[in-house]
């Protein structure tokens, strides 16, 4: 081996190459730089959060056809006992719910219109990650990464933050066929501590300085190898997470660890598991991660936004959570110069019903909300985004968009806009032919651009 070395050395080929930065680079002056996307995994009632309708009141108890063609057990149209209010300069209104993420209206850009084409939450999911309701496709993530690169040589360009699994789980993150350099590194915030939120992070007894001649001898012999077999991506997906997990160490022991904070910065986003990844997620922005996905979810309920029963109460105990965790990422983001060139989105897969949906094997159940796609309200803000802006409008029981629809692909294509990727030229050949996020769909959603 020493022998090996040496001849290695005297070749130039001892020393591992850099890991790849960037795929193709943006099209054009991007916006934004990156992205922190706050999934609401089960999917919040749009009519007890941002998108208010009185006449639910007004019809309470009615059934209406939609209701009546799914056949299942309900009181008819269920008014929200929420109070609504214009908030910030730009009256945006907004549920009592986020007395926190009301005193951003001024920062936020309120999408009332979105719509897509699935009521599950599997298919839904995967239409919001990755543009098709199937597991076969890359992640939006992955997409970003493949055609942007990282910023970095020592952190992912993409991350995942859950406590344990989500619905579907990994496809969520997966890179499909892309590059397997490009799927999230995923992290369990169950436990806070680095060493278990990366495993196997730190070398059991040597350190770096001495991992570095076994790395280098070892990338050598694999680029030897690589050379052999040409075309290879599962080799040289390897290869490229060999270099990165030895290229983490010198960085993801600080960017991952949350308790190098302030206890009063922790306290802020709150103690709980989705206010601490949201912190996380702004310390992994300031590091140069570029696609940032958070999830709501926990280890009892893998989409807690579910509310088939007791709706009230849950968006209650959950808008209060994901409340004070959102409006304080926003903050941190806007007092650190970061909001600017950072696009932060919040939203579930899909909406509920504006009528109710009883539970009768349960007594005493209190009423809750069905899934509804037809028509769901989302929040972004930063990165280009006309800030307190109201765009869209649907019906007037939340049923239906009637005014600026919003599919899901046009979403996408808007955040590849706003990152400086045009979601045409972003194409990746696959099996004969080009594939892209949107497909051959999507339009870029103008109207809420700055």
């Amino acid at each position: 081996m020493l022998g090996l070395a040496g001849a290695l050395n005297q070749a130039g080929m001892l020393t591992a190459p850099a890991a790849e930065l960037s795929g193709y680079g943006p099209h054009f002056s991007p916006k934004a730089k990156r992205v922190i996307f706050l999934m609401m995994n089960g999917g919040p009632s749009h009519v007890d959060t941002f998108d208010p309708k009185p006449a639910l009141a007004k019809h309470a108890g009615e059934t209406p056809k939609e209701q009546s063609e799914r056949k299942k057990a309900s009181s008819g149209y269920m008014p929200s006992p929420f109070e609504f209010a214009p908030r910030g300069e730009c009256g945006m209104m907004m549920s009592e719910l986020f007395p926190n993420l009301a005193k951003h209206a001024d920062d936020l850009c309120l999408v009332r219109s979105m719509r897509t084409d699935q009521p599950n939450h599997e298919p839904a999911l995967l239409i919001m990650h990755s543009g098709n309701p199937q597991p076969t496709r890359p992640s939006m993530g992955s997409w970003v990464s493949y055609g942007l690169g990282t910023e970095n040589q020592n952190l992912p360009a993409y991350v995942a933050i859950a406590p344990g699994r989500p619905v579907v789980g990994p496809q969520l993150w997966s890179n499909g066929f892309l590059p397997g350099e490009h799927q999230a590194t995923a992290v369990d915030t169950n436990q806070l501590a680095v060493d278990k939120l990366i495993a196997n992070l730190r070398h059991p007894t040597l350190k770096r300085s001495e991992q570095r001649p076994q790395y280098d001898l070892l990338g050598a012999l694999n680029r030897l190898h690589a050379n052999l077999r040409q075309q290879d991506k599962d080799l040289e997906t390897e290869i490229k997470s060999m270099e990165l997990a030895y290229a983490m160490q010198a960085e993801a022991a600080e960017a991952f660890d949350v308790g190098r904070e302030p206890d009063a910065v922790r306290d802020r986003y709150g103690r709980t598991v989705f206010g601490q990844s949201c912190l996380l997620a702004r310390r992994l922005a300031e590091s140069g991660v570029r696609f940032i996905q958070v999830y709501y979810v926990d280890s009892k309920n893998k989409q807690p936004w579910d509310s088939h029963a007791d709706n009230d109460e849950r968006h209650r105990k959950l808008c209060a959570d994901s409340d004070r965790a959102s409006a304080a990422l926003l903050a941190d983001l806007k007092e650190r110069g970061l909001l600017e060139d950072t696009l932060v989105i919040w939203g579930g897969e899909f909406g509920r019903t504006p009528y109710s949906q009883i539970d009768k094997k349960k007594k005493n159940a209190k009423p809750g909300r069905d899934h509804h796609h037809t028509a769901f309200s989302m929040l972004l803000a930063g990165g280009g985004l006309k800030p307190g802006t109201t765009y869209g409008t649907t019906d007037a029981f939340g049923m239906h968009v009637t005014e600026n629809p919003v599919h899901i692909h046009d979403l996408h294509a808007t955040i590849l806009h706003l990152l400086g990727l045009d979601h045409e030229k972003l194409t990746y050949r696959y099996s004969g032919r080009d594939f892209r996020l949107t497909d051959v769909h999507g339009e870029i959603v103008r109207g809420i651009l700055a």
